[in-house]
């Protein structure tokens, strides 16, 4: 039996209310931390309060549910995003309603928002309408300090070596060796890391640190990246557990010293603090959609320049606690899914059932052509009105995508996020592309219904589910880097093929030689708003060339990062960021103004 939802939640109506209001109406009876503990069979000492929220202690739960068989797994991707929006948070929020309302044990895992979206133009991530994570204030400013710890560990590694570079100018080897330092020669030209904060600051991209005299640390040339793009965001969302963090976390290259040879965290004794920092991290957080399914939110890396999925860890403990377990990845098929079925499932050997595809009318409409949107101004009628001859161009960008995910062996369900101004033609001419495609489909209208509109959604995954997983991976580990980047553009994005800058190469064949590197898996860093490099093409293009400009190393996380087109670590603050909009009540001291 579910938690009883009030009468004054179920009369609210999302067209009239902004998300957090309809998020405070549900906030008012939500269940506690203690009703939780019940609901979902956890320990006393399996639960870790943190104010209206827990972390749930994954160690002990998992412990102790090793033996209990996994629940059914459920991915949810979109077509490519598009500012006309497309909705996987509130699909994944929705299907959990939906199933709830079916009386299914259900839940789920999804990222934690950085503070630099939520502060800028896509706001907090927390879905929309009646299919809402709550409480929607604590989940978009800091949830239980994750973000802020792996910040805190990240520029801890920093700090220790800068620290170090100015030790080593300052002192002979005597006194280095009186100090219990070892020289570690770092050339200031071939820092790989540089500083993390969790906001859109395109100013700090670029920095000169160090200014001053001999006791104001190292002058050199730095720079900022997000915090959810920091190597530390991307091992914790694939580690296994404490141990194995640990152990990560001493292998990151830092920097390289004046003969080419990497100097790592361990070599700077930093890794034990920085785990200290992060030790707290492992555990996911647990919360609720709107109608009271529980999810968890575990680990926070972005899709287009990271691995952009919920933690494995999340999934292990949903796996056990939930008959079927929601996982959601970021951004488009063409890159979320793609590094959860080449690096996420590969990692955490665990197979899924269904992956569905979510995908709006409008954006699809914006795919085949239609006109640019400008914030500010109105929809143009081409996204209100029926327009057939638009969608069907558009249509291409989603049964390319349902062919994306067929390759992987997994059963594709196309999800049609309702909005009130589609049309039934325009509903079934997606729906017929759809399942000429290879998918199942489904209407769901979850963000105006909740669970009462995700019920055809709902009905079509559990029948998805009872389709046999066939997983199979678009390449083998041994495949050399530069092949597999190959095989990534022509597969899943469709290109001719790849070029590569000289620099980006000689890293690329540099890497291939080390067989210390060769397990290491491929994270692709491209922009989430096209199939291609370029974020201004829309639909599928042809005939396209892939430009590698560059490689990183993530090697406490054991990744190999081409940089495609002009992808930036550190996001910039738009114009109009939504932090113009958010205020404080002094006199409730609730939040308002987030979307």
């Amino acid at each position: 039996m579910g938690f009883t939802i009030s009468k004054k939640y179920n009369d609210a109506d999302p067209r009239k209310l902004p998300d957090w209001q309809v998020a405070d109406i549900a906030e008012e009876t939500m269940p506690t931390v203690a009703e939780w503990q019940d609901k979902l069979g956890l320990k006393k000492d399996e639960i870790i309060p943190m104010g209206r929220l827990c972390k749930l202690d994954f160690m002990k739960i998992i412990d102790r549910l090793k033996s209990k068989s996994d629940g059914k797994y459920i991915e949810v991707t979109a077509i490519t995003p598009t500012p006309l929006g497309e909705g996987k948070t509130t699909t994944s929020m929705g299907l959990m309603e939906g199933l709830g309302k079916r009386g299914k044990n259900v839940g789920g895992c999804i990222r934690q928002p950085s503070g630099g979206p939520t502060m800028n133009i896509k706001g907090t991530a927390a879905g929309g309408g009646k299919s809402l994570l709550i409480p929607m204030t604590e989940f978009s400013l800091g949830l239980t300090g994750d973000i802020n710890d792996i910040t805190n560990a990240h520029n801890l590694a920093m700090v220790a070596l800068n620290a170090r570079m100015q030790h080593e100018r300052n002192y002979d080897d005597a006194e280095l060796a009186k100090r219990k330092l070892k020289r570690l020669d770092v050339d200031p030209a071939n820092v790989e890391m540089g500083w993390v904060m969790d906001f859109c600051a395109q100013g700090l991209r670029n920095i000169v640190m160090g200014l001053g005299g001999k006791m104001d640390g190292f002058l050199m040339q730095s720079k900022f990246g997000i915090t959810v793009s920091s190597e530390l965001m991307a091992t914790l969302s694939i580690v296994r557990d404490l141990k194995d963090l640990r152990e990560r976390l001493g292998k990151i290259i830092v920097a390289y010293d004046k003969k080419g040879k990497p100097v790592t965290t361990t070599d700077l004794e930093v890794a034990g603090a920085m785990c200290a920092w992060m030790r707290n991290t492992i555990n996911p957080t647990l919360m609720m959609t709107t109608e009271y399914q529980p999810c968890l939110v575990h680990a926070g890396p972005f899709a287009n320049i990271a691995v952009g999925q919920s933690s494995i860890i999340g999934d292990r403990i949903g796996l056990k606690m939930f008959d079927y377990h929601i996982t959601e990845s970021g951004f488009a098929a063409d890159i979320g899914f793609e590094k959860f079925w080449n690096v996420k499932c590969r990692l955490s050997g665990l197979v899924p059932n269904v992956s569905i595809l979510t995908a709006t009318i409008r954006a699809l409409k914006m795919h085949g052509g239609g006109p640019k949107v400008v914030a500010g101004l109105p929809i143009p009628q081409e996204y209100t009105k029926e327009n057939l001859a638009l969608l069907e161009k558009g249509i291409v960008n989603m049964t390319h995508l349902i062919g994306v995910i067929k390759k992987s062996g997994i059963s594709p369900v196309v999800c049609i996020n309702a909005f009130h101004t589609d049309t039934k033609d325009e509903i079934a001419m997606v729906r017929k592309y759809a399942e000429q495609a290879g998918a199942r489909v489904a209407l769901s209208e979850h963000w105006l219904k909740g669970g009462d509109g995700a019920l055809e959604l709902a009905d079509v995954v559990m029948e998805a589910c009872k389709d046999k997983p066939n997983l199979k991976f678009l390449y083998p580990l041994e495949m050399p880097l530069r092949q597999r980047v190959e095989t990534v553009a022509k597969e899943v994005y469709g290109a001719a093929g790849v070029s590569w800058t000289p620099e980006a190469e000689a890293k690329a064949k540099r890497f291939e030689a080390d067989p210390a590197l060769k397990d290491f898996n491929t994270m692709m860093v491209k922009t989430h708003l096209s199939l291609t490099h370029d974020p201004a093409i829309k639909g599928v293009p042809k005939g396209w060339i892939l430009p590698v400009r560059d490689v990183l190393i993530f090697a406490g996380a054991k990744f190999l990062c081409p940089m495609t087109g002009a992808i930036s670590l550190m996001p910039g603050t738009s114009s109009d960021p939504a932090f113009r909009r958010v205020d404080v009540d002094v006199n409730t001291g609730k939040v308002t103004g987030l979307f």
